[in-house]
């Protein structure tokens, strides 16, 4: 399907990527290297409610702006038997998306996967989807409200929308450098690549653009296309903490979380007195606090939700031994007791930690956290179950209709 011009943006954005096709995560055969939780769909229902998705039909999820279909693989591998569409709007990105999912055999993983030349302002029709997942696309918009607008109603009552947004703050020296090459009239195609490159290292050593790229951004922007989409990209919105709030709020759409919220934890800038008047912030002030210390925070990642979600605390006994578990799929060691967690952080299990997770993964499906074979006392299952919740080792969900005392 040939896409029309649904944003103004569109044209000049759909040949940049055909020209330089982002991202430019190099071609494997097999599956994707480790895993993002952000891209299953059970961590992030865990992440944002606090407990897995209901049961039901296979998941439907939307990569909207999908690019050379990095996201797209890691959704096919992460969520078997889902339903998954994956749109873009540049032809040449897509059809190294194609040869990505056919190389790493991401299709045989699906119930159905399409990958579509469309612009994600023309889904109409197409929804609705548990999970979209659109990854620095909105701001590539010249109007980004009317694409999270139509985002927003694709969703599913329940469904959860993760986005990544450009932040002013930290992209101040990237800002000056597209300036200058704009009033050089350099433009996004290979002599501008050349151009661009030659610029930061004609630069004075001390200079602070230079330093800034060469000590930040030099590794990411190794492959011609990432540094094309950093420096050269033809449209492009950035915000600060109070304008994105303004940006959710103008879809109707609620805050569900931070995908990165060790980012937004004062407790790496702060501590003693200072942490403590920090953490008594309502979360909002307490962002914004976040925001002024770090002028290193260059993006936004984030989940939405159309209505308020109500969030599982497992703070009752009864109700977490009566929940069924399942182990998060997203950790590197696994059977191991020193494993990398979801965010790829190392951490230790103990005895009782590695007892009860092992116990979960034979047991059959839906088995309670009660019912699990090891020989402990209610409290102690319990409070061991719920140690690895709140690490996000182990996921949970409620019991329909049965309790602890009916075990």
């Amino acid at each position: 399907m040939s896409p029309g011009p649904a944003d103004a943006a569109t044209p000049a954005v759909s040949a940049f990527y055909d020209r330089f096709p982002y991202p430019g995560d190099p071609l494997q055969d097999g599956p994707p290297p480790g895993y993002n939780w952000r891209w299953s769909y059970p961590c992030v229902s865990s992440a944002c409610t606090g407990r897995l998705p209901e049961e039901g039909p296979p998941p439907r999820l939307l990569d909207a702006g999908c690019g050379t279909g990095v996201s797209t693989d890691y959704l096919a591998h992460l969520n078997p038997g889902a339903e998954i569409l994956a749109v873009d709007i540049s032809a040449g990105a897509l059809e190294v998306a194609r040869e990505r999912l056919r190389r790493s055999g991401g299709a045989r993983n699906c119930s159905s996967l399409r990958l579509e030349q469309r612009s994600l302002l023309e889904l109409e029709g197409e929804g609705p989807f548990d999970l979209i997942n659109s990854v620095g696309v909105l701001h590539h918009l010249r109007e980004p409200e009317a694409g999270l607008q139509a985002l927003a109603s694709l969703l599913r009552p329940g469904g959860l929308l993760h986005l990544f947004l450009y932040a002013d703050g930290g992209r101040w020296e990237i800002h000056r450098v597209q300036r200058a090459l704009t009033a050089l009239e350099v433009v996004g195609d290979g002599d501008g690549l050349r151009l661009g490159r030659a610029l930061l290292e004609q630069l004075p050593d001390t200079n602070r653009l230079r330093r800034h790229h060469e000590q930040r951004w030099a590794l990411d922007t190794a492959a011609d296309a990432n540094f094309a989409d950093m420096y050269l990209h033809p449209q492009e919105t950035s915000y600060d903490l109070a304008g994105l709030f303004r940006f959710v709020a103008s879809a109707g759409l609620e805050f569900a979380g931070f995908s990165n919220p060790e980012i937004w934890d004062p407790a790496r800038l702060l501590q003693g007195e200072l942490l403590e008047r920090a953490r008594a912030l309502p979360d909002r002030q307490r962002w914004a606090l976040v925001e002024s210390l770090d002028p290193d925070i260059s993006h936004f990642e984030f989940f939405l939700s159309r209505d308020p979600l109500h969030v599982s605390t497992w703070d009752s006994d009864e109700e977490l031994l009566s929940a069924s578990g399942r182990r998060n799929p997203c950790l590197w060691g696994w059977p191991g007791a020193t494993l990398l967690d979801p965010d790829l952080r190392p951490i230790e299990l103990d005895d009782r930690e590695l007892a009860l997770l092992k116990a979960v993964e034979v047991a059959p499906e839906s088995t309670p956290i009660a019912r699990l074979p090891l020989g402990w006392s209610p409290v102690e299952q319990a409070s061991v179950a719920r140690t690895l919740w709140s690490r996000r080792l182990l996921l949970l969900a409620p019991a329909s209709g049965r309790s602890a005392t009916d075990m």
